[in-house]
């Protein structure tokens, strides 16, 4: 019988699947279980190099959230976050590489991800890592630590990255995010990440399979395309080079870009003005 990691919290599902758990297994991490490995064994046979993909959507995050620290935005709120990964790229680091001050509140429905998270913190006076679902925004916004570290008066990097491919359509993403939109002051900055494989894509399938992974531990794995994901960005401003796939928004000189893979999804950053 196989032990239980001591880092998995009381009452945790051993046998199913998280979603944060296993982008944990894409990112060569160390929090996730069984059940989660088998599951990422299986959408790695269902889309090859979802892997690679991931990995591209993390250096996407890595640029933009440089980028907003770049304009002088000092505080983020980072929902859907997940599990903080290996090494110095979470969101923290990078935006702290530029304003050294800056503050992030991290949040996550996954019990494995807020633990994780408030571990990797302790003792951090400007940040916080919070449960707290995308389906309640005013609870986010609410939430008391939240209120603690972002002021909503002053510009905000909202950042969705990767979260919104699982929110169905009869759940409204689009009002939710608008709801987080009209909290935010003139100057903040929406940083936003979505799947998609289109069928003309080069990478030899499309998501059906993977979406039917997902499907079997109950995530319902949205594959939306630039049209559906551009409607999020309501309200503000997308600055170049707008909408594009993981590996082509401002590339670093260094930017892994040699995959069919890592030109999938639709990522995005915009302006509120």
């Amino acid at each position: 019988m196989a032990t239980t990691p001591d880092w998995v919290p009381a009452g945790i599902d051993t046998d199913t699947p998280s979603v944060a758990r296993l982008y944990d297994v894409y990112v060569g991490g160390e929090h996730n279980l069984d059940s989660d490995r088998e599951t990422a064994r299986s959408a790695l046979d269902a889309l090859p190099g979802l892997d690679i993909a991931i990995g591209a959507n993390r250096a996407f995050l890595r640029r933009a959230v440089r980028y907003a620290a770049e304009l002088g935005v000092s505080q983020f709120l980072d929902i859907g976050s997940g599990i903080p990964t290996p090494g110095n790229g979470n969101t923290h680091d990078v935006a702290r590489g530029v304003i050294p001050g800056a503050r992030v509140v991290y949040v996550d429905h996954d019990p494995v991800a807020v633990a994780r998270s408030r571990e990797i913190l302790e003792g951090d006076p400007a940040a916080a890592a919070i449960t707290g679902d995308f389906l309640a925004p005013k609870d986010i916004l609410d939430h008391p630590e939240v209120r603690a570290l972002i002021d909503l008066d002053q510009p905000v990097a909202l950042m969705l990255v990767a979260v919104l491919h699982f929110i169905e359509d009869k759940d409204d993403p689009w009002e939710k995010v608008a709801q987080l939109r009209d909290a935010l002051a003139p100057g903040s900055v929406l940083i936003l990440s979505h799947a998609y494989v289109a069928k003309d894509s080069g990478v030899g399938t499309t998501s059906e399979e993977l979406q039917r992974v997902y499907s079997d531990f109950g995530a319902q794995l949205q594959n939306r395309g630039p049209a559906e994901t551009g409607r999020f960005f309501d309200g503000f401003r997308l600055v170049e080079p707008g909408l594009t796939g993981m590996a082509d928004w401002r590339p670093d000189a260094d930017t892994l870009a040699d995959h069919p893979m890592q030109h999938t999804g639709v990522v995005g950053v915009g302006l509120k003005v």
